[in-house]
């Protein structure tokens, strides 16, 4: 079933996040943004491509349509968003289990990886949307086994995609990004920033003092 978090009113239109991820809302609200959460409730076991970049941008789609079409999102702005890493042209999203976790970090040890996060934003006052994907290079560093068990043994991977974080413990583990850091977190804000912009809205007159 969807679910909805009410949020401070703004100053200006009404956001809704399409996504139950907290590092994403957490992004917004450090932003300056209060969004209301709706989650989709999109099964995503039916959508393939073989591109992990275009099948983020599918899937953001998809979840942003879903919840524009709910009575509850009626004149607000609502946000999809999803996040696959791609490596060696395999997508990677949750680990399905703690040992595909370890398995996964083994692999990407000491190597590159493209962090894919699509965007998909539509405006139900004006009935318009616009959608991009970011991407970001992720540098892994070489943790040792020890290292990758406790890690996975926190639960930390389990919960995001690709396995891995830079805000939390697996921040340890990364060498370092080359593009948005917010777009491994979960949204790239810039992205966001430029599509408000695309669709007329100012970004700071979503700012709210909560």
């Amino acid at each position: 079933m969807p679910r909805r978090t009410e949020a401070p009113a703004t100053p200006g239109r009404r956001l809704v996040l399409a996504s139950a991820s907290p590092a994403r809302l957490e992004l917004l609200r450090r932003a300056g943004l209060h969004p209301e959460v709706v989650v989709s409730g999109l099964d995503e076991t039916g959508f393939e491509d073989p591109d992990p970049a275009a099948l983020t941008g599918r899937l953001a789609r998809a979840k942003a349509e879903a919840v524009a079409h709910m009575p509850l999102a009626d004149g607000a702005l609502v946000l999809g968003c999803d996040s696959l890493l791609g490596l060696d042209g395999v997508a990677y999203g949750k680990p399905a289990d703690p040992a595909d976790a370890v398995q996964r970090w083994r692999r990407l040890r000491g190597r590159r990886a493209l962090l894919h996060t699509g965007h998909h934003l539509i405006d139900t006052e004006g009935s318009q949307a616009v959608e991009g994907v970011e991407s970001t290079v992720v540098r892994f560093g070489e943790p040792t086994d020890a290292e990758i068990d406790a890690y996975v043994a926190s639960g930390e991977p389990l919960a995001v995609a690709g396995g891995f974080t830079i805000d939390g413990r697996g921040g340890a583990f990364v060498a370092g990004i080359e593009g948005n850091p917010s777009n491994v977190i979960g949204l790239s804000i810039p992205a966001l920033r430029a599509m408000l912009a695309t669709l007329g809205i100012s970004y700071t007159d979503l700012w709210t003092s909560a």
